[in-house]
């Protein structure tokens, strides 16, 4: 279907892009597709017959086939592809036409680009999109940052496209610059750490108590239909149940026990610790990728590391109990350590986040929607500057009344040789909040007799050294 003036044009037509513009075209909306692989083109062509959209064989025709003032999306991986292609359309484009780039590109690029193509007059949006194939096509949760008059251009469409919740889209303006994929970012760190915790009490009930898959389908499908409830808790129900269709036995049993990673819960890590805010949840949950990816060395320590598993004599029920329990305490532990880095981050970027907003737009479409959202957002809306969920009384009372389970699923791991850090660093993140001193103190005194760094007091105020005994 053949249109005057695209209202928008696509630059990708991977799964997301196309599945994206699909979507837009299902709301009323007319767009245009390119890729320099002409059979994604055919394929949009294909798909799109009987709606308003266009696909386009180069560049020269997909500019000519935008409404003026043009507005442009790029769906390309992270890095060096978008500056490429911005290097490419950029001249093409005039002033006031709109980028938006809607990859998981690291915020500090995401700076250098609206800097760059400002000084040319082309806005730009750096657009955080979550929810995969499905809510590409069905309803994403969408986190746009830059020129709040930019996104007033393209709001109605973004708005058309996202996730509902109560009615409510999934999308709202968060903030100048970079803000839109620091919060993206943050929000890939916290589904690091709850795939972490969700994998590590899967080892834990599978290899560790003795849980057969179907037993796990059950259990986690149970979890699902409680206060765990959550997108990933879904989806892991569903994968125990899924059987391997290239052979017998159940598909999980099959892949091995390498992940891949893009870069965005390293680089959570990474702001994190820049910013001083522990997260470390997240922090385990990029570890561990590290480490399973060193699958070949792994193999050669375990001919060497001979570890004596126990083996699990307690009541099974009982124990999936606290599990359960003990991956609730941690998910909500990793929320708030995304949180608390959103805070720091709004205050030191000067993004001005709204952190009840933040959390209703991550109620649905994205991969991190949970049941835990709708209390994390009643926690900003009644104290919308919280710097920390565990100040929160309500959260904290939750969290401390399954801290005994968390601490027996930990304990558990270490008795039976089955890794669990992300587990103990919640249960310890936790710990550190609740105890009235930490061993810091020693630490002051070590750096101060090796390095003359001094140390303060707790009963005046100012720093101080001393002169240690040597030798």
């Amino acid at each position: 279907m053949e249109h005057e003036g695209y209202e928008l044009g696509m630059i990708g037509l991977g799964t997301m892009g196309r599945n994206l513009l699909l979507n837009m075209a299902d709301h009323g909306h007319s767009v245009v597709g390119y890729d320099r692989d002409t059979d994604k083109v055919k394929a949009l062509r294909q798909e799109g017959k009987g709606r308003a959209i266009a696909g386009a064989q180069d560049l020269a025709e997909f500019i000519a086939k935008l409404r003026k003032p043009r507005a442009v999306m790029l769906l390309v991986p992270a890095g060096a592809p978008v500056d490429a292609v911005i290097r490419e359309i950029a001249p093409r484009l005039d002033a006031g036409d709109l980028i938006m780039d809607a990859g998981n590109s690291f915020y500090v690029d995401t700076d250098r680009r609206h800097a760059d193509l400002g000084a040319k007059g082309i806005a730009f949006l750096g657009v955080g999109i979550s929810g995969g194939e499905f809510g590409a096509r069905h309803g994403p949760s969408i986190m746009p940052g830059g020129s709040p008059e930019a996104y007033a251009r393209v709001r109605p469409l973004l708005e058309s496209v996202a996730a509902r919740v109560n009615n409510a889209p999934c999308v709202t303006y968060l903030g100048p610059g970079s803000a839109g994929h620091f919060v993206k970012m943050v929000h890939n760190g916290i589904e690091y750490g709850v795939m972490q915790i969700i994998a590590e009490s899967y080892d834990l009930l599978g290899r560790g108590v003795g849980l057969r898959n179907d037993a796990l389908h059950a259990t986690y499908t149970r979890w699902n239909q409680g206060a765990l409830e959550s997108y990933l808790m879904k989806i892991t129900s569903r994968i125990f149940a899924q059987r391997d269709a290239r052979g017998g036995g159940d598909l999980i049993d099959q892949i091995r026990d390498v992940a891949g990673q893009k870069g965005t819960g390293m680089w959570t890590s990474q702001q994190a610790m820049q910013l001083g805010v522990p997260v470390p949840c997240i922090d385990m949950a990029v570890v561990q990728r590290n480490l399973a990816g060193a699958k070949t060395l792994r193999d050669q320590a375990l001919d060497r590391l001979k570890v004596r598993r126990a083996t699990f004599e307690g009541d099974r029920d009982d124990c999936v109990t606290q599990v359960r329990n003990a991956v609730y305490a941690a998910t909500i532990l990793t929320y708030t350590q995304g949180m608390a880095l959103l805070f720091e981050a709004s205050e030191a970027m000067g993004y001005q986040l709204k952190l009840e907003a933040i959390s209703a737009i991550w109620r649905g479409g994205c991969i991190i929607r949970a049941r835990l959202l709708e209390d994390i957002r009643d926690a900003y809306r009644t104290r919308p500057h919280l710097p920390n969920l565990l100040l929160y009384q309500p959260i904290a009372d939750t969290v401390m009344n399954l801290r005994t389970d968390l601490a027996e699923a930990v304990a558990l791991a270490a008795r039976l040789a089955i890794p669990a850090p992300a587990l103990m660093a919640a249960l310890a993140y936790l710990d550190s909040y609740a105890s009235e001193r930490l061993p810091t103190n020693l630490i002051q005194a070590q750096r101060d007799f090796f390095g003359s760094h001094t140390y303060e007091r707790v009963d005046t105020s100012g720093s101080f050294h001393t002169d240690w005994p040597r030798g």
